[in-house]
């Protein structure tokens, strides 16, 4: 017998695997509760909106990518850049995995939320802001390591922890628009190349 745990995790995983899979507007509660095999009373009792479900299936995404793919990239026990290297390659086979599910390219869940959601819901928005800002500061960890150890110099680490994050999140929107994962496999491992230098003119 389900308990009440198993039964709002069956909820989560049933969410984000068709809100993944299409869109934020293509799913509804009815269809989220049939695939679930749970009642619509059931979906209310533990979120009251679908807005709350998203905000819940974006934390349950953001636990599931640190134990998948940043607790293994930035092992401190890797050398700093070549973490880098590391987060491109378990991202492209988690990509690969994600296809070979669906049928084609999914990109990202959280830039794919971001894409759709952020000018129309607030506390979305900021949510997959945040989640972005994590692997801002695991970059930018990573690049102190790297300066510390005199392999980067000249370099604005903020600012290029940034553009990390901006080039990784444009390369899995330009795989998802293409439909190939060969766009991850060619372009991601240039992560570790992307600097911004501490004299770049500002805006």
């Amino acid at each position: 017998m389900d308990t009440r745990s198993d039964t709002r995790q069956r909820i989560l995983t049933t969410a984000r695997d068709l809100i993944y899979a299409r869109s934020y507007t293509d799913v509804g509660v009815a269809e989220i509760c049939e695939r679930a095999g749970i009642f619509k009373g059931s979906f209310y009792h533990f979120f009251p909106s679908k807005r709350d479900l998203t905000l819940a299936v974006l934390d349950f995404i953001l636990a599931e990518t640190k134990e998948r793919l940043l607790d293994r990239a930035f092992d401190p026990r890797i050398p700093p850049l070549e973490r880098l290297d590391r987060l491109a390659e378990l991202a492209y086979g988690i990509q690969k995995e994600w296809a070979t599910l669906a049928g084609r390219v999914l990109g990202c869940p959280v830039g794919n939320l971001a894409t759709e959601l952020a000018t129309q819901d607030e506390l979305i928005r900021a949510a997959t802001a945040r989640a972005f800002g994590r692997l801002q500061m695991q970059l930018r960890d990573t690049l102190v390591e790297a300066a510390g150890r005199g392999e980067l110099a000249n370099v604005n680490l903020d600012a290029t922890a940034q553009a990390m994050v901006a080039y990784f999140e444009g390369v899995l929107m330009l795989a998802k628009t293409e439909n190939d994962l060969k766009v991850i496999r060619r372009l991601l491992p240039a992560l570790r190349h992307i600097r911004v230098p501490e004299t770049q003119n500002r805006f």
